[in-house]
């Protein structure tokens, strides 16, 4: 140190390599639980979690699929229904400490109201909202013990953001997702919890090129679903990750409460 100012020897300058190199990863350190990890958005996230350094614990209903997942150093597998509660609470039981709680487990009905049966409308509700409500009612406490948490949940632009036709509960639904966010963000701001949501629009994933077929003419319903992108493509599951691991990450640290669309301009 001469004057106040670093000299670089050869001690010296190691440390701050590491730093400009940009060796240390954005989520150093950070324990992300995370749902729906077996394919689309929740497999992306999950890569892209660990790579930036991130301990990943990553669920979904799909066991063999997830264990695609085993290859990538910082992520563990469990398998987890996100609607039933036991199940919930014993992978609690199982985790010391939680960081981030990404919530990303959904269902995507097609039709009106007038195709909406209730069956329809319970499971749906079930799936895309009731499994929030349950992975942060049983994961909070541990985040108000640590006097911080971070918390994202999968909502999209069909909801309060704009009206989507054949997606009634589905929107209903992710609208519900939004109102969830901002009640939890308003909550326990004070106690140094952080909840935001995210809000996709079309995004190529395997459960929409499942949903494309199930269609009765699949090239058709592709081309509409390109057509009504401004873009003129759709989003991919890593452009969404890109945003998770933002939220996800200090960056964002003054960030809460918020919903994050990433739709291409759809809802423009």
């Amino acid at each position: 140190m001469i004057n106040g100012l670093l000299t670089h020897t050869s001690e010296s300058y190691c440390f701050p390599c590491w730093i400009i190199l940009g060796v240390m990863g954005r989520l150093d350190g950070k324990v992300i639980v995370l749902s729906a990890g077996a394919q689309g958005i929740g497999k992306a996230a999950a890569i892209a979690f660990a790579k930036e350094g991130a301990k990943v614990i990553a669920t979904d209903i799909n066991g063999e699929k997830l264990k695609e997942l085993e290859s990538y150093k910082g992520i563990e597998t469990r398998v987890l229904d996100v609607t039933k509660k036991d199940q919930i609470e014993k992978l609690s039981k199982e985790i010391d400490r939680i960081d981030v709680l990404f919530n990303v487990a959904g269902f995507v009905h097609h039709g009106s109201i007038l195709d909406c049966e209730e069956a329809d409308w319970d499971f749906t509700m079930n799936v895309n909202v009731r499994s929030m409500y349950l992975m942060i009612k049983t994961f909070l406490p541990k985040m108000l013990a640590q006097k911080s948490g971070n918390i994202i949940n999968m909502s999209s632009v069909a909801s309060s953001i704009k009206g989507v036709v054949n997606r009634c509960v589905y929107s209903t639904s992710k609208a519900a997702v939004i109102g969830l966010t901002k009640s939890v963000a308003a909550d326990f701001i004070e106690q140094g919890i952080r909840c935001n949501c995210i809000c996709p629009g079309t995004v190529d994933t395997p459960s929409l090129r499942e949903r494309i077929e199930a269609r009765p003419d699949p090239e058709q319903a592709l081309k509409d679903f390109l057509a009504r992108q401004k873009t003129g493509r759709m989003c991919t599951a890593e452009e969404v990750a890109h945003l998770c691991v933002y939220l996800a990450s200090d960056e964002a640290a003054y960030v809460t409460g918020n919903v994050h669309i990433i739709d291409g301009g759809w809802s423009l």
